[in-house]
């Protein structure tokens, strides 16, 4: 398969099949498709693994497009503004840890199942919630990014304090839990919330810039209510 991506504000990724390839993404995530496509929904891996997929935040099923013939076209775009990072997951055996709903499509060699934080806190509190997406194997895969992305490559021990939703992925080197602000005067009058997500390294840290769900929060007040 070949992909190019398209556009800034809401892009999309344009991927180019050969005949008998397949890419997957959540039910509705298809924005375009040339003649030569076909396509097929299932839960993918069962219906266990489907309901663990609800749980961080994608959808029960999922939609297969497979090339009848070589050269046919399909697009995926992003939900909201943002942008789409390419992850070979081929070069990286040990897999990427994703933050529900930055998951946007990938091909059929690569396989996402939800795990689990260690830190119990981290599931009451944390932005990427208790149920994460494991993803591996080998092929691309496409994460959708809120804003701008950021990443970083965290040394042994090194410590990245993040505002919560704001993390993307990180790799499974990463150690991950959620700790309080400290002090009263900070958790209120300090309008950044009471937790924040504390990555340890070593390893690589996909942040974004935005987190749309607070950005959906702060204008909501403004909207007329008839």
């Amino acid at each position: 398969m070949q992909y190019k991506i398209i556009g800034q504000t809401v892009p999309v990724v344009e991927v180019v099949l050969n005949n008998g390839e397949t890419m997957y993404t959540q039910s509705g995530g298809m924005t375009y498709q040339t003649d030569g496509i076909s396509m097929k929904t299932n839960a993918r891996g069962g219906i266990m693994k489907g309901i663990g997929r609800m749980f961080s935040g994608e959808s029960l099923f999922m939609a297969n497009f497979t090339a009848e013939r070589d050269g046919a076209t399909i697009a995926f775009a992003t939900t909201v503004p943002g942008n789409i990072i390419p992850i070979n997951l081929s070069e990286r055996p040990n897999g990427l840890t994703v933050q529900k709903g930055s998951f946007l499509c990938a091909e059929d060699t690569v396989e996402t199942a939800v795990t689990f934080s260690k830190k119990f806190t981290a599931g009451l509190f944390g932005g990427e919630g208790f149920i994460l997406q494991k993803a591996q194997g080998k092929g691309m895969l496409f994460l959708e990014v809120d804003g701008d992305p950021i990443e970083k490559e965290l040394q042994a021990g090194e410590v990245l304090k993040v505002d919560t939703g704001n993390v993307v992925a990180f790799e499974p080197t990463v150690s991950y839990e959620v700790e309080m602000v400290k002090g009263l005067g900070n958790i209120f009058l300090g309008g950044e919330g009471l937790f924040l997500t504390k990555l340890v390294g070593p390893g690589k840290v996909i942040l974004q810039s935005q987190n749309f769900s607070d950005f959906a929060g702060r204008i909501i007040p403004f909207i007329p209510n008839r």
